[in-house]
């Protein structure tokens, strides 16, 4: 069919972080656009994953903030918290970044369809309401959905999709998993005064993240209260009469609990999509199976984000749809996202950010590593009586001192690393970081005085 014969230049399935980058920018560039979304305009980011869950972290915050001022002279009389206030605050927020996201794709003259859309024929798309239409590229960007286990009454547990929208705060939760997300509710529910739980299947938290780090985390949650189990799993959820439910795992007795949530991984959305029939191939987990340009085994047909299963990040998935609206509808070359050095941060109490290799990772890759440790207790800690220590950590090539990761757990460590990342990212050495004159009194000065 000639070009001018679709309906559409691109037809983008899905209005996440991903497709909506790709979908104005390709209208930008002067293509014809629609795109579809069955649920709300912004995708898991915005509506139910990163933003509104920060927005919990930064409310959660003030429960030390406020312990910790009365060192600094505040004296703040009687504290309370409401939960449905900064909930619903929260979600009228995310109502307001909905709306900002679709006006600048209709700002762009892309068309929305507020419906479930599914590929039904080589260049064909067809609509829940029936509608049918046409496109000469077709992207997919579903984005994933949390992964829920099999056990009797699983049923009964949250996601963290639902972890937004309680009615009230649970006196004792358990949370399955050990990855970021598990460990950010935990950190959220703890503060709020929750007794938090969590459970995981295998013998660590955060496997990506460098093992000094994980450790700080483990030992600083414990402090606060959070409770560990390692090596155990589900066998049964069973609701109470009176409310809550009895949980029976592998390695204890029955025990009662207000909520149960699974925080276990997220699979990518791509059942009922038409990907089969169109002769889209898809990996062991139900991912997209895509090459550097974001291009399937179908020439028409693209994807990016978090249904590839490249890797789960917002940013990620920004990027991935800039490249391909460059590469299909850009006037120079194919553009491929870098997926190596990627910064990313688990926003637990305290956060923690990386970038690069871990020091395994550096043994086992380079052979020759040397290796710098800042572990100190922040200014703030000090006066506020905290006794909670933050820890950074360099990673360097041991014969051309070149840093390939940096790694820590600190108030605010998240805002440091994305400046760090950038002098990772371009090769720099141990000896560039000492010649640049430190900012005191910071956290940060500790980046450039490491020995």
């Amino acid at each position: 069919m000639p070009a001018e014969q679709y309906d559409y230049d691109l037809f983008t399935i899905g209005a996440g972080s991903g497709g909506v980058r790709a979908s104005r920018v390709s209208a930008a560039h002067g293509a014809k656009v629609a795109i579809a979304e069955e649920h709300r305009v912004g995708g898991t980011c915005v509506i139910r994953g990163c933003v509104p869950k920060k927005m919990l972290v930064y409310g959660a915050q003030f429960a030390e903030d406020l312990e910790d001022c009365q060192r600094f002279g505040w004296d703040i009389g009687e504290r309370s918290f409401d939960w449905i206030k900064l909930r619903d605050n929260v979600l009228d927020d995310v109502t307001r970044i909905e709306g900002s996201y679709t006006n600048t794709l209709e700002s762009h003259g892309v068309e929305i369809f507020n419906e479930r859309a599914e590929i039904t024929g080589p260049h064909e798309i067809t609509l829940a309401s029936g509608k049918t239409v046409t496109a000469k590229h077709i992207l997919i960007a579903t984005g994933a959905r949390p992964r829920m286990p099999e056990c009797q009454g699983a049923e009964h547990a949250i996601s963290s999709n639902e972890a937004f929208h309680l009615d009230e705060l649970p006196k004792k939760i358990i949370i399955a998993g050990g990855g970021y997300i598990a460990n950010e509710f935990a950190g959220i529910f703890n503060e709020f005064g929750c007794d938090v739980h969590i459970v995981n299947r295998g013998d660590r938290l955060l496997r990506s993240y460098d093992e000094a780090v994980r450790d700080r985390l483990l030992q600083i949650s414990t402090t606060k209260g959070i409770k560990f189990r390692f090596n155990t799993t589900f066998e049964y959820i069973k609701p109470c009469d009176e409310g809550g439910y009895f949980v029976k795992l592998s390695d204890c007795d029955e025990e009662k609990a207000d909520l149960v949530m699974f925080a276990v991984g997220r699979i990518p959305n791509t059942e009922g999509l038409g990907l089969e029939n169109a002769g889209v191939e898809l990996g062991e987990g139900g991912e997209v199976k895509v090459d550097r340009f974001s291009k399937t085994n179908v020439d028409h047909i693209y994807a990016v984000g978090d249904v590839t299963d490249r890797v789960q990040l917002t940013p990620v998935a920004i990027r991935e749809g800039q490249a391909f609206a460059e590469t299909v509808f850009g006037k120079g070359e194919p553009v491929a996202v870098d997926h190596s050095c990627i910064p990313s941060a688990v926003f637990s109490h305290p956060p923690i950010a990386a970038v690069g290799m871990t020091e395994g990772e550096a043994k086992n890759t380079l052979g020759s590593v040397k290796v710098y440790l800042s572990d100190f207790r922040p200014m703030k800690n000090v006066l506020a009586g905290r006794n909670e220590r933050s820890l950074m950590k360099m990673v360097c090539d041991g014969d051309s001192g070149k840093i390939v990761g940096i790694h820590m757990i600190a108030p605010e460590a998240p805002e440091m690393m994305q400046a760090a990342a950038i002098a990772v990212k371009a090769g720099l050495t141990k000896a560039d970081f000492d010649a640049t004159v430190a900012i005191h009194p910071t956290m940060a000065e500790e980046l450039v005085l490491m020995r």
